[in-house]
C-alpha cells in the first residue's frame, strides 16, 4: 500500500503545480501597460451622444486604432469636442481586452473651454480617461462608452 501511496501523492503534487503556473502567468500579462488617445466630439439634449477616434498603444509594443461611441440618457444639453484626450487602462492582459462596452456615468458643467476626468469599467478592466476641450455641457448622464476596433482605411 505504501508504494502506492508515494506516486499519487507526487502526482497529486505535479497536477497542483502544473494548475498554479498558468495563474502565475495570467496575473503577471493583467499588469500589461495600455494607453488611449484620443479625440470626441458629442451633444446631448436629454439624450447623449458622442463619437470619436483613438489609438490605444501597450508597452509591449502592440498598437491598435479604435473608434469610440458614447451613448447615454439622463438630464442633460450641449455640445463639446475633445482633442488629445488620454486614458489608462488597468488589468489588461492582452491588447484585445480594452474592447468593449465601458459603464459611464458623469456630472458636467461647463462653456467654452471645459476638462473632463471620469473611471469607467468593464469587467476587471477599468479605464481612467482626462481630457480637455471646448463647448458648453450641463447635466447628468449615465450610458456607455465603446471602444471598438476601427475599420480599415479608404485610400
Amino acid at each position: 500500500m505504501k508504494q502506492h501511496t508515494i506516486p499519487v501523492l507526487g502526482a497529486a503534487l505535479a497536477l497542483g503545480l502544473a494548475m498554479a503556473m498558468p495563474q502565475r502567468a495570467s496575473a503577471e500579462e493583467a499588469n500589461l501597460d495600455c494607453k488611449l488617445r484620443f479625440s470626441l466630439t458629442g451633444w446631448s439634449l436629454i439624450y447623449k451622444h458622442a463619437e470619436g477616434h483613438g489609438v490605444v498603444t501597450c508597452e509591449n509594443g502592440q498598437s491598435m486604432r479604435v473608434k469610440i461611441e458614447s451613448k447615454g440618457g439622463g438630464l442633460t444639453a450641449g455640445k463639446s469636442h475633445i482633442d488629445n484626450g488620454t486614458g489608462k487602462f488597468t488589468d489588461v492582459h492582452k491588447i484585445a481586452d480594452v474592447l468593449g462596452t465601458y459603464a459611464q456615468g458623469d456630472a458636467s458643467a461647463g462653456a467654452v473651454k471645459s476638462g473632463t476626468a471620469q473611471v469607467l469599467t468593464k469587467g476587471t478592466v477599468s479605464l481612467a480617461l482626462a481630457g480637455a476641450g471646448e463647448g458648453v455641457e450641463l447635466g447628468v448622464s449615465i450610458g456607455g462608452f465603446t471602444i471598438s476596433k476601427a475599420g480599415k482605411e479608404k485610400k
